[in-house]
């Protein structure tokens, strides 16, 4: 979600300090795939329970509607990419700015630099996070607590519980955990972000994702082991 700098100028960012969320046009809002109405008709079928997590490590705070639409994924659109943001501000502040329906964007999870896990929209849910509507229909984003330029925003608790949420998400996706699905919101085409930023360790975050998706195969696997009836 954050903006960094850019070419030596000035930090611009969506999250304002203080709690007050930047109000996104309407062009950024068609582009989200929000701006139609059509987009907003009941085309979701599958059902839903208030509060049901996606990633058992979570915690549910819900988003706004506005900043996100109902989907049937990966029924209706495959999901292959998990986005990852900074949200340039704290996490009391990402969790306010998504639940108002003036700032026309979410994530499906934020992260704090304690490793807590909020989701805020349902993954088989189209969130407004990327700017791109293809992309958001594709993805599943994730913010993180803190600063693009404040390499100490990332603390190892954060990294290993990003890590584990999605090697969660790419073990149920069948997503491969390489850099051409895992990206970072400024990799998204059209784009105007620069998050997660120059101190988010992309070799480290990789490792720690590869390392706790083998760690959920071998929990399968003894779970299936303990299921099947003596032979």
């Amino acid at each position: 979600m954050g903006r960094g700098r850019r070419r030596g100028g000035p930090a611009r960012r969506v999250l304002l300090l203080g709690g007050i969320g930047a109000v996104l046009g309407v062009a950024v809002a068609q582009q989200n795939g929000s701006g139609d109405a059509w987009w907003r008709g009941p085309v979701a079928s599958k059902p839903r329970k208030p509060g049901e997590l996606d990633h058992k490590g979570a915690s549910w705070t819900a988003a706004s509607e506005a900043n996100w639409r109902r989907a049937d994924r990966p029924d209706d659109y495959r999901v292959d990419r998990v986005v990852i943001h900074v949200v340039q501000g704290s996490f009391p502040v990402a969790l306010k700015v998504f639940k108002d329906p003036k700032h026309k964007a979410a994530a499906h999870y934020v992260v704090r630099k304690d490793g807590h896990i909020a989701q805020m929209v349902r993954e088989l849910d189209v969130a407004y996070h990327s700017g791109n509507r293809s992309w958001n229909q594709r993805s599943i984003g994730i913010e993180h607590e803190g600063f693009v330029h404040r390499k100490s925003s990332f603390t190892d608790a954060m990294y290993a519980a990003s890590a584990r949420l999605t090697a969660d998400i790419c073990r149920r996706y069948g997503i491969p955990i390489d850099r051409q699905h895992i990206v970072g919101h400024v990799e998204v085409p059209g784009a105007d972000h620069t998050d997660p930023g120059p101190y988010w360790d992309w070799p480290r975050y990789l490792r720690l994702v590869r390392a706790a998706r083998a760690g959920l195969d071998r929990e399968a696997e003894a779970a299936a082991a303990r299921t099947e009836p003596a032979g």
